[in-house]
């Protein structure tokens, strides 16, 4: 492809910035633009090196005018977020309407030759019917239904048929099973970080997990190379959620489960722990993904198995013994 010119969305929260940062510390890359609402924090914005910021609304068309200035040859789009700061229905907008608004300008863009898109293993629900271990050719026994697992799903759509219409640029859809690391702030970090931790009676799912080093570096490999198709991205193994409470050296409290939703209210209210449906079926019922084809086909390896992501995130927050 030659020096690249790339387009990161998201850039302002913490692994878009990342991303931006790792790429624009490579020579090979000519130029990395990064998009947001909003601008990076100062300690964000002091790590981001040679980044074009370019304040920018992706649910505005005008992000086209921005891809066809610059001549971006590769789009990251990584400002699909399961955080609902301004509610659901702007997270909604902001996951969605925001993707079918970036997808449409690459469509119309004679220099776009590369996209990579940030998804979630999220996208498989979690439920009893559930197999052991979802492929990426599993199809979810029902769709997610509510928050940032059902605009994830949506999404995926829109990209598959933005490739079907521009075969030319090379797609990459990266399916990430929940980040943990010692700065990554989510709803599953905090949830671990409780010094009393509610569970569901009668249930010990199992959870997958990835540490926010691999998250970045799998991220660069596919913008930096020809890596197409959809894949799951997970370390190896994983971790009981009483395992995982036992590391973090906290209390499981077991719920009823139609007790479940009113400790969610309370936690989330407490704690800035936005606990969905979905998430609370997570709990309930676990997810795994099956990471063959991340090793075979797209040659990558992540440093950290479910395990030592888990208790790097402890260190990192001095949790546990971790």
């Amino acid at each position: 492809m030659g020096r690249q010119v790339v387009l990161v969305t998201g850039v302002s929260r913490h692994l878009g910035a990342r991303l931006a940062a790792d790429l624009a510390a490579d020579a090979e890359i000519e130029r990395v633009i990064g998009v947001d609402t909003v601008p990076p924090d100062p300690n964000t914005a002091g790590q981001l090196g040679r980044v074009e910021f370019v304040r920018a609304d992706i649910r505005n068309p005008l992000i086209a005018k921005v891809i066809a200035t610059a001549q971006v040859d590769t789009v990251a789009h990584l400002s699909i977020s399961s955080s609902a700061a301004g509610g659901r229905t702007v997270q909604k907008e902001m996951n969605v309407i925001g993707t079918m608004q970036l997808l449409a300008a690459c469509q119309k863009s004679e220099c776009v030759r590369r996209l990579v898109v940030k998804s979630t293993t999220a996208v498989y629900g979690a439920s009893s019917r559930g197999p052991a271990i979802f492929t990426e050719e599993t199809e979810a026994p029902s769709a997610p239904r509510s928050g940032y697992a059902k605009d994830a799903f949506e999404v995926e759509g829109y990209v598959r048929g933005f490739s079907r219409r521009r075969p030319d640029v090379t797609l990459s859809l990266l399916r990430l099973a929940n980040i943990v690391g010692p700065t990554a702030d989510t709803s599953l970090t905090r949830y671990f970080a409780l010094p009393i931790i509610p569970t569901v009676l009668g249930y010990d799912p199992r959870i997958q997990l990835l540490h926010e080093d691999d998250a970045v570096d799998v991220l660069g490999r596919a913008v930096r190379n020809e890596m197409p198709g959809t894949v799951n991205v997970a370390g190896a193994g994983v971790l009981a959620l009483s395992q995982a409470i036992r590391r973090a050296s906290r209390i499981a409290v077991p719920v009823p489960s139609p007790a479940v939703g009113v400790v969610a209210r309370v936690v989330r209210q407490a704690a800035r722990i936005q606990f969905t449906p979905d998430q609370t079926r997570f709990l309930n019922f676990g997810q795994v993904a099956d990471t063959t084809r991340l090793r075979t086909v797209f040659g990558f390896h992540p440093r950290f198995s479910t395990a030592e992501a888990f208790d790097d995130y402890l260190r990192g927050r001095r949790i546990g013994h971790g």
